[in-house]
C-alpha cells in the first residue's frame, strides 16, 4: 500500500471530505430559493454528493472482497436507468418522477435493514442486540412505508390507479393495527428472540401494507402534500441507516432531507388547509365530493362563453392583467405561448403579473419551473399572499387551467371539501376569463362557482392553441 493510499484512507481525511460535502449540500440548497440560482445550487449540491460518495468508497472496509464489482454494477445500472429517465421526462410528469425516485430511496433503506439482519445471523451471530439495532429497525419500518406509499402516489399521479380516494371500512383502525404490529415486532427483536426471521418479516410486511393503506385513501388533489411527507420519511430513514452503518454522509444528508421535507409538508398542508396527522390516520382526503354536473350539484345558472377576439380586446385595453396558471397549462405545454402573450401585452403598455398558488400543479414550484422554462421574468411572478391584494385593482384575470386554487367555495361554502383552503382571489377582479377544455372539475372533484359568475367568461379549447389565438388577435389590434 502506497503512502498516498494510506493518506487517502485516513479517518481525518475522510472526515474532512464529508465536511466539505455537507457545506456544499447546505450552500447548494440555499440556491434553490429562486429560479435564477436553482440550477447552480443543484450543481453545487451534486458536487457535494459526489465528494461524499468518493469519501465513502475510500473507507478501508467498503471496497473489500467482491464489493468493488457490485458497487460498479450498481453505478452502471443506476446511471443507465436514471439519466435517460430524468432527461426524457416531461414537466407534466415530474411529480410522479419525484414520487418514484423518492420511493426508490425508501426501498433501498428497507433492503439495507434486511441485509444487515441477514449478515449478522449468517455470520453466526446470536441475539441481534447491538448499538445499530434500534436505528436499523426504525429504518426498516419507515423506509418500507415510504417505498410502498410512494409507489401508490406514483400510480395515482400516472393514472394507473384511480385518482379518487380508496378507503376501506375501519381504515383508521386497520392502520393502527398495522402500526402496532410493526412496533411490537421491533420491540421483540430489540428484547432478543430466537425467532428473528419471523419478526423481521413481520416488520417489513406490515410496514409495506401500511404504506399502501396510508396513501390509497388520499385523493389526487392532495398528492403534493403526500409526496413531500414521504420524502421526509425517506430522509429520516436514511439518517437512521447512517447511524446503523456509522456513515456520516447518510446521517447528515438524511437529516437535511428529513428536515426540509417536514418543513415543506407543514407549509403545504397549511396552504391547502389540511391536517398532517390525518394523513397517517388514513382519513386525509377521504371525502369524495360530488363531481361537477353530477347528482347533488345545485344549478348555478348558465355560463358565458367568449372568443379569442373578445378576449384580446379586453386584455389589450386593460391597465393590469393577472395570469393565474394551473395544471391545465402544464398539460397543454402552453407556457411558451403564455410568454408570447405576456410580451404582446407589455408592448401595448399593459401591466402583466403572474399569480402563483403554492400548490398549483401537482407539486410545489411546478408553475415557477414551467414559467422559468419559458423565460418569463422572475420579477413578474407573485406568490398568493402578495398577489391577492392586487386582484381588487386588476382589470382582467386570465385563469389558465386552474380549478381548485381559484374556487370561491373555499371561502363561501362551509360544506365544501376545500372550505378554508387559501385560494387565489381572482373573483375580486373586474372580469375573469377562464381557459379550459370543458366544464370538468379539478382534482378535488367539485364544482367551481367562479365559472358561473356573471363577470366570468369561458374560453373552451386547448390552452396552448387558445393562448396563441389570443396573442395573434392582440398583435393585430
Amino acid at each position: 500500500m502506497t503512502a498516498a493510499t494510506i493518506f487517502l484512507q485516513r479517518t481525518n481525511f475522510i472526515d474532512a471530505c464529508y465536511i466539505v460535502a455537507f457545506a456544499l449540500f447546505i450552500y447548494g440548497m440555499s440556491g434553490l430559493t429562486g429560479p435564477r440560482t436553482a440550477v447552480r445550487g443543484n450543481m453545487i449540491a451534486a458536487v457535494g454528493m459526489a465528494i461524499a460518495v468518493v469519501a465513502t468508497l475510500l473507507t478501508p472496509h467498503v471496497l473489500s472482497g467482491s464489493a468493488p464489482w457490485l458497487i460498479a454494477l450498481g453505478l452502471v445500472i443506476g446511471t443507465a436507468v436514471g439519466v435517460p429517465a430524468a432527461r426524457n421526462v416531461r414537466m407534466t410528469a415530474m411529480p410522479q418522477m419525484v414520487a418514484l425516485f423518492n420511493g426508490v430511496g425508501g426501498g433501498a433503506v428497507a433492503i439495507i435493514a434486511w441485509i444487515e439482519y441477514r449478515h449478522h445471523f449468517a455470520a453466526g451471530g446470536g441475539v441481534w442486540i447491538q448499538k445499530s439495532q434500534i436505528p436499523t429497525l426504525f429504518a426498516a419500518i419507515v423506509g418500507s412505508i415510504s417505498f410502498w406509499g410512494s409507489n401508490i402516489a406514483f400510480g395515482k399521479l400516472q393514472e394507473i390507479l384511480p385518482g379518487r380516494p380508496i378507503k376501506l371500512p375501519g381504515q383508521t383502525v386497520i392502520n393502527g393495527v398495522l402500526f402496532v404490529i410493526c412496533v411490537a415486532s421491533a420491540i421483540v427483536l430489540a428484547a432478543g428472540t430466537h425467532s428473528q426471521g419471523l419478526f423481521i418479516l413481520g416488520i417489513l410486511l406490515a410496514a409495506a401494507i401500511l404504506g399502501n393503506m396510508v396513501v390509497l385513501p388520499i385523493g389526487g388533489a392532495d398528492m403534493p402534500v403526500v409526496i413531500s411527507l414521504l420524502n421526509a420519511f425517506t430522509g429520516l430513514s436514511a439518517a437512521a441507516t447512517g447511524i446503523a452503518l456509522n456513515n456520516t454522509a447518510m446521517i447528515v444528508a438524511g437529516m437535511i432531507v428529513g428536515a426540509s421535507g417536514t418543513i415543506l409538508t407543514n407549509l403545504m398542508a397549511k396552504a391547502m388547509n389540511r391536517s398532517v396527522p390525518a394523513i397517517v390516520a388514513g382519513g386525509f382526503g377521504g371525502a369524495i365530493a360530488a363531481p361537477a354536473g353530477g347528482p347533488g350539484v345545485e344549478d348555478r345558472g348558465p355560463v358565458r362563453s367568449t372568443s379569442p377576439q373578445d378576449v384580446a380586446i379586453q386584455l389589450s385595453y386593460a391597465r393590469q392583467v393577472v395570469i393565474a396558471p394551473g395544471y391545465g397549462m402544464a398539460v397543454a405545454q402552453a407556457q411558451h405561448a403564455v410568454r408570447e402573450l405576456e410580451k404582446a401585452l407589455e408592448n401595448k403598455g399593459v401591466t402583466v403579473k403572474f399569480a402563483i398558488h403554492p400548490v398549483a400543479g401537482r407539486m410545489p414550484g411546478h408553475m415557477n419551473v414551467l414559467l422559468a422554462e419559458a423565460d418569463v421574468p422572475y420579477d413578474l411572478l407573485r406568490e398568493m399572499d402578495e398577489i391577492n391584494p392586487e386582484f381588487g385593482r386588476t382589470d382582467v384575470t386570465l385563469v389558465i387551467g386552474a380549478n381548485d386554487v381559484t374556487n370561491p367555495a373555499a371561502k363561501n361554502e362551509p360544506g365544501s371539501p376545500i372550505y378554508g383552503m387559501p385560494i387565489l382571489e381572482v373573483d375580486q377582479s373586474g372580469s375573469v376569463i377562464v381557459l379550459k377544455r370543458s366544464m370538468a372539475s379539478g382534482f378535488a372533484g367539485i364544482d367551481n362557482p367562479l365559472f358561473y359568475d356573471p363577470k366570468t367568461a369561458m374560453l373552451f379549447g386547448d390552452a396552448k392553441q387558445s393562448v396563441s389565438d389570443i396573442t395573434s388577435e392582440v398583435q393585430a389590434l
